[in-house]
């Protein structure tokens, strides 16, 4: 995906038109693509996950996350910014997952519904490691999905995957990742993990009261606090508590 554009404003009466995220898009009119990777960055209610979440469906996936060809919904929760976003391809990917912390049981349990099904051959379930993703820890299954169902060539969207995952299972993600660029993926991920942001050549894009803007990863305040807090934990838990 090289390119997102908001073609048309959310109504005013919208939530949607007083989002930090929505308010920036319209003030840049698009967003680029240039890197194999890409972070959306923000605090709590900046808008960050609604934005992966339209781009997401603009592109085609399930609002609650999969395949495009996942057809599951549990609840319609997800907003109608999608019907506001064009999205520009310069190619078309084999593969793609959006992948979102938040619907991932939902995702998981329709896996083993679909697998279930008698004409299922091969199983579904041997795409995403052989055993039911409700039999593994919620970090062993996000890594198992990444691991044995992202094939490469593909379109990777990401909404918090650090949810599930302990410092150590970060490190497995990069490294799959990095398997995945190599064979011509591209990662777009909304995160809070400093971990993460510092994936090699990647962009961040900082998600501010009503600005875009693209940063380094030591510019973030999550790196800034984390290693502030790493440096002195004392003198900070003094200060809260």
């Amino acid at each position: 995906m090289a390119r997102v554009t908001l073609k048309k404003e959310p109504p005013e009466d919208s939530y949607l038109s007083e989002l930090p995220a929505v308010k920036a898009l319209k003030k840049r009119g698009s967003l680029s693509f240039d890197k194999d990777v890409t972070f959306f960055v923000g605090e709590n209610g900046s808008g960050k996950s609604t934005l992966i979440e339209a781009i997401a469906v603009a592109c085609g996936f399930n609002a609650e996350g999969g395949s495009r060809n996942f057809r599951f919904s549990t609840n319609a929760t997800h907003s109608s910014l999608c019907d506001c976003l064009t999205v520009s391809k310069t190619a078309y990917p084999r593969d793609g997952f959006f992948l979102r912390a938040e619907s991932f049981y939902n995702a998981a349990s329709y896996i083993d519904e679909i697998d279930a099904v008698p004409a299922a051959a091969p199983p579904v379930i041997e795409s995403y490691g052989g055993v039911s993703l409700h039999a593994q820890s919620h970090g062993e299954s996000f890594l198992s999905l990444v691991r044995r169902r992202f094939r490469g060539n593909g379109l990777y969207i990401l909404d918090e995957p650090e949810a599930a995952l302990s410092p150590a299972g970060l490190f497995g993600l990069i490294a799959e990742m990095g398997r995945l660029v190599n064979n011509r993926s591209q990662f777009l991920i909304a995160t809070h993990s400093p971990i993460l942001m510092t994936f090699p050549d990647a962009e961040i894009y900082w998600l501010s009261d009503d600005e875009i803007s693209s940063v380094s990863y030591r510019e973030t305040d999550h790196f800034r606090i984390y290693k502030r807090f790493l440096e002195d934990p004392e003198s900070i838990l003094s200060e809260l508590l």
